[in-house]
C-alpha cells in the first residue's frame, strides 16, 4: 500500500539564535506530489519549542501529539520529554511501527528523536532529516562554518533548504522557517 511522505527538515543553533526550516512537499509513493504547501515545522509548548517531522504524515502527527504531551508532563524539559518519547516509541508494539523522525529544539538544545530509541544531540548545532536531509545538512554545515557573522540562523536554515530543493526531487522550494 502506498504511503504519503513528508520530507526535508533542517535545524540550526547559530550565534545564540535558533531556527528550523522545512519544505512543503508531500509525496504519495515515489511518483506523485500530492501537496506543495504542507507545514512540517511548528512552534509548540507556548512558542518555546520548535518541532519538525519527516516521514509518513499520519505517523508524524501521532509523534507530534505524543511529544507535546511529554513536554507538558515534564514541564517543558526538552531532553526529558525526548528521552521519554523515544523509550515509549521503542517499547510500544503499535508505536514501533511508526515511520517518521522528529527534530525538536529550544534555545538550549537541539535533538533528533527516532523510533529506534535514539535521542541524539549534534556536536555542531545542526541537524537535518528526510529525503533531502543530507543535502541540507552539508549545505548548512558549510554555510555556518564559512559565513562568519554574515548569516543569521534563519538565513542559514532557509538557504540550506533551498540548496536541498535544487538537488532532491522530494524537496520543494515552498519553505517554512520558524525561529525562537
Amino acid at each position: 500500500m502506498e504511503q504519503f511522505h513528508a520530507t526535508t527538515i533542517f535545524a540550526v543553533h547559530h550565534k545564540g539564535e535558533c531556527s528550523m526550516s522545512g519544505d512543503g512537499q508531500v509525496t504519495f509513493g515515489n511518483a506523485v506530489v500530492m501537496k506543495h504547501t504542507a507545514r512540517k515545522v511548528r512552534k509548540i509548548f507556548n512558542g518555546r519549542v520548535l518541532a519538525g517531522f519527516a516521514g509518513s504524515v499520519a505517523d508524524a502527527f501521532t509523534l507530534f501529539e505524543l511529544f507535546e504531551g511529554k513536554l507538558e508532563e515534564y514541564n517543558g524539559n526538552l531532553q526529558r520529554a525526548a528521552v521519554e518519547l523515544a523509550k515509549e516509541w521503542r517499547s510500544d508494539k503499535m508505536l514501533r511501527k511508526l515511520e517518521a523522525m522528529l527534530i525538536v529544539m529550544n534555545r538550549e538544545s537541539l535533538l533528533l528523536v527516532s523510533g529506534t530509541g535514539e535521542v541524539i544531540e549534534p556536536d555542531d548545532g545542526i541537524l537535518a532529516i528526510g529525503s533531502g536531509g543530507n543535502y541540507a545538512l552539508a549545505a548548512g554545515r558549510s554555510l555556518k562554518k564559512y559565513s562568519g557573522d554574515h548569516l543569521s540562523a534563519k538565513e542559514i536554515a532557509k538557504a540550506s533548504l533551498e540548496i536541498a530543493a535544487e538537488i532532491c526531487v522530494y524537496t520543494n522550494h515552498n519553505i517554512i522557517v520558524e525561529e525562537l
